[in-house]
């Protein structure tokens, strides 16, 4: 990971050679933009080695490509590359093996808002989790803006990018972690065992967790609202319920 005090910089590339040359030094490029019909043997290589990567490929039209450009030299193709390097799953678990604690993990679904995946890093390092992780899909990346929103977490707290969540889901169960989704209509949260090996799965505040994802975990968990509006920000949620796993853990 990068170093505590190291300049967090936006990191977007411009331009057939850069984002080409990026892929083969293995920079984690979160989503490729490329002018729509644009087919020649450069961009045809380029659109390999995102499909080789697994990387997020965006068809536009020129006037999208102008609008994101900063240099107006984009050549067709525009890259959107992690200020940060991802971590593997199995590091998070190596990180509660290392802290003889069971595994603590957060999740999260459809959170496209950089800002909120900052602060949902930052609570996780501050409440002790092994790491959160992410799907590759409708989901905001480490950028430059969620690195600084994390207040410096993102050294310390491991971060993974999966292009199946509910696959990892079921990987992780068969090593004995429990889901606790975040729900509105689930058991009061003071009602739920969150001492084990969990990891809480939050979903964003319009849509919540996803079907599939939702029927993947084992438990859901509500937390008790008494104002007249009936979602709390997604990170804030996140904030509460690590909270309240950490007060059972201290029990």
């Amino acid at each position: 990971m990068n170093e505590k005090n190291a300049e967090i910089k936006s990191l977007v590339l411009e331009g057939r050679n850069a984002v080409l040359e990026a892929f083969r030094a293995g920079k984690p490029i979160d989503k490729l933009f490329i002018l729509d019909g644009c087919q020649d043997g450069a961009v045809r290589t380029i659109i390999r080695e995102a499909k080789k990567h697994d990387t997020i490929l965006n068809f536009v039209s020129r006037e999208r490509l102008s609008q994101m450009s900063e240099t107006g030299k984009h050549q067709g193709v525009i890259a959107y590359a992690a200020a940060y390097e991802y971590a593997e799953v199995e590091d998070m678990l190596e990180l509660a093996r290392k802290r003889q604690e069971p595994p603590f993990l957060i999740l999260l679904d459809g959170i496209e808002d950089p800002h909120n995946l900052g602060a949902v890093i930052r609570t996780a390092n501050l409440a002790g989790a092994h790491g959160v992780i992410i799907p590759k899909r409708r989901a905001a990346g480490l950028t430059a803006v969620a690195a600084r929103t994390s207040a410096g977490a993102l050294n310390y707290t491991p971060v993974a990018k999966v292009t199946n969540l509910k696959k990892t889901m079921e990987d992780l169960k068969k090593q004995g972690v429990w889901f606790v989704c975040a729900d509105m209509g689930g058991t009061e949260m003071y009602h739920v065992d969150l001492k084990g090996p969990i990891g809480l799965v939050i979903g964003n505040e319009g849509e919540g967790v996803s079907r599939l994802v939702k029927e993947t975990c084992d438990f859901t968990a509500s937390i008790p609202m008494k104002g007249d509006i009936d979602s709390l920000n997604a990170s804030v949620a996140a904030g509460v319920l690590a909270y309240e796993a950490v007060r059972q853990r201290m029990l």
